[in-house]
């Protein structure tokens, strides 16, 4: 109890006690006593005093912010050639574990952030991310340093339990690979002084294999000899408020890399991603409508001839109860055209000489924010026949996990 509580107290025993006289008004306080009272109050506060350290304080602030997130599903394809791209993705008939994701995260002093994120799965374990960030660079300037997925598009970028949908758009798999473009290297991001929010984004990485860098590896990954060897990816992202109600974020991207045959041609992938949100702040409930689109275009060398293809996807999720959520998908790739117009054979992807569609639909049931259950259905066309496929998807999450972007 601080001195000026005991003396408070002592001031109302005083008052309180029975007397033999008439009641009288009580003393104040003398200045001398208070001025003291105020002096030892503060020397409690300050964190220059001497004091006796609690056991395992120190201890305790070193600890990082730990969350573990699992996500399972039961899967059914009507054909076992599913075509699936992304590594997440259910892949068999039957029970499957997408991901056990352990993420770590914490201040390392005034200057820096690390965050590293494991991803478990049944063929082992994998450093999805580690990578360290400033906090004080300065001039609205912020930089990454370490492995972490680029900030090309936008579901690029997340988690799969950010996702709305079980499985990854295949647009992202086909040009990226099925883990999402990642690597070792430097990220630095400048918020722009302009009155509505925009941030610039640039980031040179070392090119990785093929589920990271699907359209930059080749078949023996590249060998680091130059500035040219690296895969380099820029973007631009702006964010509108254009009610209290509505909001509007939007971005393009663009990533140039080698093109993995090592003969000195480069691939070049272009991007543009758009987010509308609408939740009105007025209703009590947890009313919410998102639409979220993604168009990917790409250009490669492809045995002496130059090659273009696009993909993308858009989704619309309502949910219209505090558990309840209804969502629908609806995906688009080309095949690769030659500089005429003229379909060719693309190595990475052979079978994919039509165009390719996939529709899907899914409810979720979301008991709180830690966990979610999903039902979801999907139709793929463009190869010799449709593909179905069902999921039931479960997940769960437990310690502390940041927020996500927007």
């Amino acid at each position: 109890m601080s001195a000026i509580a005991l003396a408070a107290s002592a001031q109302i025993a005083r008052a309180e006690a029975p007397v033999t006289e008439p009641a009288a008004k009580p003393a104040a306080p003398d200045l001398a006593e208070i001025q003291a009272a105020l002096a030892a109050d503060q020397a409690a506060a300050d964190p220059q005093a001497t004091r006796s350290p609690s056991p395992g304080a120190g201890v305790q602030s070193l600890n990082p912010d730990i969350a573990v997130i699992a996500d399972f599903a039961l899967a059914a394809f009507s054909d076992p050639d599913h075509h699936q791209t992304g590594g997440h993705d259910p892949a068999e008939n039957g029970f499957n574990l997408q991901a056990l994701e352990l993420s770590l995260g914490s201040a390392v002093d005034p200057y820096f952030r690390f965050d590293a994120g494991l991803v478990f799965g049944e063929e082992g374990v994998e450093l999805e991310e580690a990578y360290a960030t400033t906090l004080d660079l300065g001039s609205r300037l912020q930089a990454r340093a370490g492995q972490f997925l680029t900030r090309f598009g936008r579901l690029n970028s997340t988690h799969l339990h950010a996702w709305n949908f079980v499985d990854q758009p295949f647009a992202l798999g086909r040009v990226f690979g099925g883990d999402g473009n990642r690597g070792l290297g430097l990220e630095l991001s400048w918020l722009t002084p302009l009155p509505w929010y925009v941030e610039l984004v640039a980031s040179a990485t070392k090119v990785g294999e093929d589920a990271t860098a699907r359209s930059f590896a080749g078949e023996d990954g590249v060998e680091v000899e130059g500035p040219d060897d690296l895969l380099y990816v820029a973007a631009l992202k702006q964010f509108f408020p254009l009610s209290n109600d509505w909001s509007l974020a939007f971005g393009v991207s663009g990533a140039l890399g080698p093109n993995g045959n090592q003969d000195g041609d480069r691939a070049e992938v272009y991007g543009m991603d758009a987010y509308l949100k609408y939740r009105p702040l007025k209703e009590t409930g947890r009313t919410e409508l998102t639409l979220q689109m993604e168009w990917l275009l790409r250009r490669r060398k492809l045995e002496e001839r130059r090659s273009l293809d696009a993909g993308g996807y858009g989704e619309l999720v309502v949910r219209f109860a505090r558990r309840y959520a209804l969502g629908a998908r609806y995906e688009l790739g080309t095949p690769s055209y030659d500089e005429h117009g003229h379909v060719v054979d693309d190595p990475l992807d052979p079978e994919w000489s039509s165009a390719r569609t996939r529709v899907s639909a899914q409810a979720s049931f979301l008991p709180s924010e830690f966990s979610r259950l999903r039902l979801q259905g999907s139709r793929d066309s463009g190869f010799s026949k449709p593909v179905w496929a069902a999921f039931l998807a479960a997940e769960f999450a437990i310690g502390a996990h940041g927020a996500h972007r927007f």
